[in-house]
């Protein structure tokens, strides 16, 4: 099998197993991220009903105006902060990221950054651990050798 197959298998089924546990786990409605080279749109989808909640892009024309590129971290900045204030209006005061098959990490992670601190609840935001510090160990004397036995 070519490896793009191979690599497209993997991403549907990551994609599948992070969305599956989202829905099946969670009793939020879910805040679903897509993102293209050159664009990234998120949505909040109540899987309850099936309908979409609000929904923000950066081929919107009011967030056009704001965002002159929409693949980098400050488009996903943009949209975070616009998909948290549509959905607040819509009533929707807590949700859960649904990642897809993208890591947590870049424009993503900024996306959900920027609704977390625009007021939409998404759980506790992932801490960064430090690497630990390596106590210094106080070296102990040499031992002495032993006097050979006679």
């Amino acid at each position: 099998m070519e490896r793009t197959k191979v690599n497209y298998k993997q991403r549907k089924r990551r994609s599948w197993r992070v969305t599956n546990h989202i829905k099946a786990n969670s009793t939020r409605p879910r805040l679903a991220v897509f993102r293209s080279l050159k664009n990234i749109s998120a949505q909040v989808i109540d899987d309850a009903t099936g309908k979409t909640l609000a929904y923000a892009s950066t081929l919107d024309k009011d967030v056009a105006e704001e965002v002159k590129y929409g693949g980098n971290v400050a488009a996903a900045t943009v949209i975070g902060r616009v998909i948290a204030q549509r959905a607040l209006a819509a009533g929707v005061k807590a949700a859960t990221v649904d990642r897809r098959h993208y890591r947590y990490h870049g424009r993503v992670a900024a996306l959900a950054e920027a609704a977390r601190a625009a007021g939409l609840d998404l759980g506790a935001a992932a801490v960064k651990q430090e690497a630990p510090v390596e106590k210094e160990v106080a070296k102990k004397p040499a031992k002495e050798k032993k006097a050979a036995k006679k």
